[in-house]
């Protein structure tokens, strides 16, 4: 198994409706490190650097309306495979269709507004991290690291 790092946003949203440190707790309790995190307002030319491969779709506008609609937390996390564990636990892009017991299907009933962003593969990732940790991320390793999986896992 890969060791990976991946990107979660907390959108506007989910940090409107005070979900933040619930979601943020689901990543810990399930083992994730957390290697990178920042509050952050997402201006119209980070979104445009962000979801760069969507600027000249249609819906793009209303996009970015939403991500720069208020602060969103920017998330660095670190474990096994981590990119698809993230994806996981998201659930479906719609809240709606999203099963219970992932973040979406919990709090969510909206496509659009959909609570939170991870990166959908190792290059977006890479690519996304250095957007929103362009100082880079936090190099500490945890005591109970050896606790969550075991060495020939990671």
């Amino acid at each position: 198994m890969a060791l990976e790092r991946t990107l979660v946003l907390i959108k506007p949203d989910a940090m409107q409706r005070r979900l933040a440190g619930r979601i943020l707790t689901r990543f810990e309790d399930r083992g994730l490190h957390v290697v990178g995190l920042r509050l952050l307002q997402v201006t119209p030319e980070l979104s445009k650097e962000h979801y760069a491969e969507h600027v000249e779709k249609p819906f793009y506008p209303l996009l970015e309306e939403f991500i720069t609609s208020g602060p969103v937390v920017a998330i660095a996390l670190e474990g096994p495979e981590a990119i698809s564990v993230v994806r996981g636990m998201m659930g479906s892009t719609n809240g709606r269709e999203s099963a219970p017991g992932t973040i979406r299907g919990d709090f969510g009933l909206s496509r659009q507004m959909n609570l939170v962003h991870g990166s959908d593969g190792p290059d977006a990732a890479t690519r996304e991290l250095a957007i929103y940790f362009p100082d880079g991320l936090v190099e500490w390793s945890a005591p109970l690291g050896g606790t969550v999986c075991a060495d020939d896992e990671k």
